[in-house]
């Protein structure tokens, strides 16, 4: 099995087959450039591991009260400062492995997510058993694992993205399920030196993310870092097996899929030198697009933090029509 297959996960993490090891006591709350946990050179194959935490959900459980959390949602682990990476540039960030440890969680937020009104104001969690059987989610059912990343991005021209939510052109939270072993995730470069922070690692998630919180588990996500010089992108891109996805970012929704569909298109035609009518034709055959994950494009309203504004957006183009 090869490392681009979506089967490489590991039960117990070991840092074997890693070339740098970053821990999850490097995890902060803010995708920014600032204090690079590892400096590295692209191109080189080297491999790096993101240990993720899940401190947060463990001490729900355990507590089943916020106010008694000393542990911060969603922290990212990093960043890497890429040598060479400066604005206009493109980050190809190839994901080979997720390592997963023992147990997942299920939880339930009061206020947040689709589900919100129906499981009410109590605060729900659930230990899920992780083995090779897979992750077993009742008494009755175990599903087979499809680890991810939830959170994965570089660090903005100034400032500090949320690690939580909107989604951003750099990346962030956005919650994709193709962000999985075998894919490459391609993010913009704003700040010399890109600044790559990876978190949220999910054992299992059902695409768009009902609840807000999906099978969340603690891992190591394996990746190797290349660098596309002098290619700009305004919002992320992730590269599978069989196709190549265009995020969309926007509000109202509308707007997030046209910007989606507008960067399938500039692909096809100005990357691949198709003609205008050839992309509009295919796009308007076999080019499908989907609601993304549930954080949103904009900020949300500072009373309610966790309400996502805008939408995230996915468009995809089936990579046989470009044979």
């Amino acid at each position: 099995m090869s490392d681009r297959d979506h089967g490489n996960t590991t039960w117990i993490v070991d840092p074997s087959g890693i070339d740098h090891l970053l821990g999850k006591e490097n995890g902060r709350f803010g995708f920014e450039a600032s204090s690079p946990a590892l400096r590295i050179a692209p191109g080189t194959g080297e491999r790096i591991g993101f240990e993720t935490s899940d401190e947060v959900y463990r001490q729900l459980h355990e507590h089943k009260d916020m106010q008694k959390l000393t542990a911060g949602i969603n922290p990212v682990t990093g960043p890497v400062h890429v040598e060479g990476a400066v604005p206009g540039d493109t980050l190809a960030v190839s994901i080979h492995e997720i390592r997963l440890k023992d147990c997942g969680w299920s939880v339930s937020l009061p206020g947040t997510g689709a589900l919100s009104e129906v499981m009410g104001p109590e605060l729900f969690s659930r230990r899920v058993p992780l083995d090779a059987d897979g992750a077993h989610v009742t008494d009755r059912h175990t599903f087979a694992v499809r680890p991810m990343i939830g959170c994965i991005g570089t660090a903005p021209a100034e400032g500090s993205n949320s690690t939580i939510m909107p989604a951003y052109a750099q990346g962030g939270n956005m919650d994709l399920t193709e962000c999985r072993p075998g894919s490459v995730v391609y993010l913009p470069v704003m700040v010399e030196g890109a600044y790559l922070s990876i978190g949220d690692i999910h054992a299992l998630m059902a695409e768009g993310e009902s609840s807000f919180v999906a099978i969340e588990a603690e891992g190591v996500a394996v990746v190797s870092i290349d660098l596309i010089p002098g290619k700009r992108i305004r919002a992320p891109r992730v590269e599978t097996d069989d196709e190549w996805i265009f995020v969309g970012l926007g509000d109202p929704v509308q707007q997030s899929v046209t910007r989606g569909y507008e960067d399938l298109f500039e692909f096809l035609t100005i990357d691949n030198g198709w003609t205008k009518g050839d992309a509009y034709a295919v796009m308007s055959a076999v080019c499908h697009s989907r609601l993304g994950g549930p954080t949103g494009s904009e900020t949300p309203d500072p009373l309610h933090p966790m309400a996502p504004v805008g939408a995230v957006t996915l468009h995809i183009l089936p990579k046989s029509v470009l044979l």
